[in-house]
């Protein structure tokens, strides 16, 4: 076994000019909330003067994000083991930001049944739909699961592409979307709308390091990590937008907050495109442009 060797201790120390850790210092000033601090009461007055349709809605929306922040806290460490085991020690430490904060909004979610819906909702599994099943069920955790054993570079792309790209940049992103059109435009629930921007805040710091690590790669594999990039995006494209099907199926008839399946899909289009296009700009970079400040990719990050 060799000989163990602690990074922070060697000369020079941690390296703070790095990408990974001014995420670190971002979210040690921005991530620390209280989900119990925050004010429903509003939300309380609203909730109850809304219809069933409109409930309905609302409560399906909250349960998606639900049982994706558990699944994401639950899938997430595996990655954690593979940069540890690397040892770079800068993405590990924002990592555990990002392992804390995912069980953060798990808890976030619940405190607003608690406050805002009374309490026990029932079980909220009567709100999900096929394709969204497979995609927390089946595709996340088997992808994050092939790290323990496979941490070849296409392992890793398929991986952070996933979860980052995918179920946080495309498909959280629009359910930020969805909550402004249903709450914000109708002048209604701001606490809610307060929790999501928070929320959203803590998932930028995320998405922007999905784009960082998977820069990384491509940096130092080439077209090995980009082609892998390309292929897992072109295969989790229809999953996605089957699903924005399924979701609006919910509703097709009483659809009460008035949204469009071709809203919804041309905006997932668009967060595709997004993240495709961000990528691209960092594929001829450096490792030392990729942490300089001001990089291609430093604005996601809030």
């Amino acid at each position: 076994m060799s000989e163990r060797v602690f990074s922070s201790t060697r000369s020079g120390g941690l390296d703070y000019s790095s990408f990974p850790m001014r995420l670190y210092q971002k979210a040690k000033e921005h991530g620390v909330w209280n989900p119990n601090d925050l004010d429903f009461s509003k939300d309380t007055e609203d909730w109850q003067a809304l219809d069933q349709g409109q409930q309905d809605h609302i409560l399906q929306l909250l349960s998606l994000f639900q049982a994706g922040e558990e699944a994401v806290t639950l899938d997430l460490l595996p990655l954690v083991r593979l940069v540890a085991e690397e040892g770079r020690l800068e993405e590990e430490l924002f990592l555990t930001t990002f392992l804390w904060e995912e069980g953060k909004h798990v808890d976030l979610f619940q405190t607003i049944f608690r406050k805002v819906m009374g309490g026990d909702v029932g079980d909220l599994s009567r709100f999900f739909y096929p394709g969204y099943e497979t995609m927390f069920k089946e595709v996340l955790p088997t992808s994050l699961s092939r790290l323990e054993t496979d941490r070849s570079v296409e392992a890793q792309v398929e991986a952070s592409v996933t979860y980052n790209m995918v179920i946080e940049g495309v498909q959280a992103e629009t359910g930020y979307w969805m909550f402004h059109r249903m709450l914000e435009e109708n002048g209604i629930m701001p606490g809610i709308m307060n929790a999501v921007a928070l929320l959203k805040r803590d998932e930028s710091r995320h998405i922007a390091f999905g784009v960082y690590f998977l820069s990384r790669l491509m940096v130092e594999h080439g077209d090995k990590a980009w082609n892998a990039f390309e292929k897992r995006m072109a295969e989790l494209q229809p999953l996605v937008e089957e699903q924005n099907q399924q979701l609006m199926g919910f509703f097709a008839e009483s659809n009460p907050f008035g949204i469009k399946l071709e809203e919804v899909q041309e905006y997932t289009e668009r967060q595709f495109g997004s993240r495709i296009s961000r990528l691209q700009k960092a594929r001829t970079q450096t490792l030392e442009e990729l942490n300089r400040v001001g990089s291609v990719f430093a604005e996601e990050a809030a």
